[in-house]
């Protein structure tokens, strides 16, 4: 064991060596992207109508992907759901630059129907064939991984980064984050050690190597980068205890930056000083799934994480499950009232479904889960028979799920049910029920949408509509025409109905 102080000087003889312990570079262009998606079934994606042919697989099988080369066009057309899935068609971004397509996914806000989260997922995950002026640099490509991250979504974000081969510099710096934040940095870090030039920094090798157990080489190569002031005093202080964090035992705990990196973050961790994730990015809270997390840190960043649809409600829900609520009072009186609902379903007694379904329903639709409640429990409520008041909830939530269209056949034939079946009245209640409404009766799409579609900028327009369906969302009853309007003329039908049954049951902040 070395004393602080040789660990502070570090072979200084070796200080200035040129070879930092790592491998010369490798072509790693020959690895097989992943053969199998088997979360690809809890993907939340929508059913997407554009093509003639029935668009959308009956089961969640990995779809077969062919491997093209990628030549000088870069690897923007790199995705994990092919068109025979998501029925948009090859063409989606080619007749749009990579710089505009950038830009419209960096500026899609996080959206507050879920309808228009599944709609983005579909589109950041879409293989397509790339922009025309697409010329290699992955414009588009880092635009879609970046909001993958922003999103929480980072088993997609790794899956879509592996495919594409994370060969560049920034690539793999996106990769090489992604795995820090769900602890499988192993790849990475084996990746990195075979071709050195794709470090982001020398943090990234002392922690690389230090892992791989090559203890002296990292001291090594800290103190080198140290000298030569490749390194902040705060890499260097978190780097220091990771390396022998005995040494340090008697100094004070470290200051941590109030937004660390995700190797930062993993290095505060590895050193005894966790850092709490709910100021941090969504990101960050996929530390808190682990098993060794406290339940109520899990729970937040579940509901955190499924808010968004970057956790499959399923996942949600087994997460409720595990414990019984020790306290009362905001999320577990959540889980309380879920649980016993739960029970209630288990049981198929459905004056006990009746009496728990309300207090239940109120506590999703407080932390804004309706939607990831009525997709787990759609199957069971559709074979329930329920009265007053139970029965009315009954159908909102079936309303809002991916068997909206069956329960609209039957029962009252509302506003909401014509919806459903994509024909609601032509007089709305009220000026948001109008507003949908004209939507459906004869709204056209704006001008400068449909000279873009003429132009064959589809995945353009349909990024574009988002943003106005986002102002609709927020008040702006002429925009949500418009954007219903535009994903009808389109061929979106699905979305279209989903996120304006969601715009007129969802408390959103009108």
């Amino acid at each position: 064991m070395m004393d602080k102080q040789t660990l502070l000087a570090g072979a200084c003889a070796l200080c200035l060596t040129p070879v930092f312990g790592w491998a010369q570079p490798t072509d790693t262009s020959g690895d097989a992207p992943l053969s199998a998606i088997d979360w690809l079934e809890q993907t939340p994606t929508i059913t997407l109508k554009i093509n003639p042919e029935p668009p959308v697989a009956s089961g969640g099988d990995t779809p077969v992907v062919t491997v093209t080369p990628l030549g000088a066009q870069g690897r923007d057309a790199v995705g994990l759901l092919p068109s025979n899935v998501t029925g948009l068609p090859n063409s989606l971004w080619q007749e749009s630059t990579a710089m505009r397509l950038a830009d419209l996914v960096a500026d899609q806000p996080i959206q507050a129907m879920p309808a228009m989260q599944a709609l983005l997922y579909t589109l950041l995950l879409a293989e397509a064939n790339p922009p025309y002026d697409a010329g290699g640099n992955d414009l588009l490509l880092l635009a879609r991984v970046d909001k993958l991250v922003s999103l929480g979504a980072l088993e997609h974000a790794n899956a879509l980064l592996t495919r594409a081969t994370p060969d560049t510099p920034e690539l793999f710096q996106r990769w090489f984050d992604v795995t820090l934040l769900i602890g499988e940095e192993s790849r990475a870090c084996e990746m990195l050690k075979q071709n050195a030039h794709l470090a982001p920094g020398y943090a990234p090798r002392v922690f690389c190597l230090a892992r791989d157990g090559e203890w002296d080489t990292a001291v090594v190569t800290l103190n080198s980068a140290k000298l030569l002031g490749l390194l902040s005093e705060e890499e260097d202080g978190l780097l220091l205890r990771f390396l022998d964090p005995e040494l340090f035992e008697e100094d004070p705990l470290l200051v941590a930056a109030s937004r660390p990196s995700p190797l930062k973050f993993r290095l505060y961790e590895a050193i005894g000083e966790p850092q709490p994730t709910a100021t941090l990015p969504r990101s960050y809270a996929h530390a808190d799934l682990r098993d060794t997390s406290g339940w109520k840190a899990k729970l937040e960043a579940a509901e955190r994480l499924a808010r968004v649809g970057a956790l499959p409600e399923n996942q949600l829900l087994g997460i409720y499950s595990q414990n019984k609520p020790a306290a009362s009072g905001m999320i577990w009186d959540r889980v309380s009232a879920v649980q016993a609902f739960d029970r209630a379903m288990t049981s198929e007694d459905a004056s006990k479904i009746a009496q728990r379904l309300p207090s239940a329903w109120s506590a999703m639709k407080a932390a804004r889960l309706e939607v990831p409640f009525a997709r787990f429990y759609a199957e069971g409520l559709m074979k329930m028979s329920l009265t007053g008041v139970s029965e009315t909830l009954r159908r909102e939530i079936l309303l809002l799920s991916p068997d909206y269209e069956s329960v609209a056949q039957v029962g009252t034939r509302d506003f909401l049910a014509g919806l459903a079946l994509g024909s609601p009245p032509r007089r709305g209640k009220n000026p948001r029920f109008q507003a949908v409404s004209d939507a459906f009766h004869g709204a056209g799409v704006p001008q400068g949408l449909s000279n873009q579609l003429a132009r064959g900028q589809l995945g353009e327009v349909i990024l574009e509509a988002m943003s106005l369906f986002s102002q609709g969302a927020a008040g702006d009853l002429r925009a949500l025409t418009s954007a219903l309007a535009t994903f009808r003329a389109v061929g979106l039908e699905d979305t279209a109905r989903q996120a304006a049954l969601q715009v007129l049951l969802l408390e959103r902040g009108f």
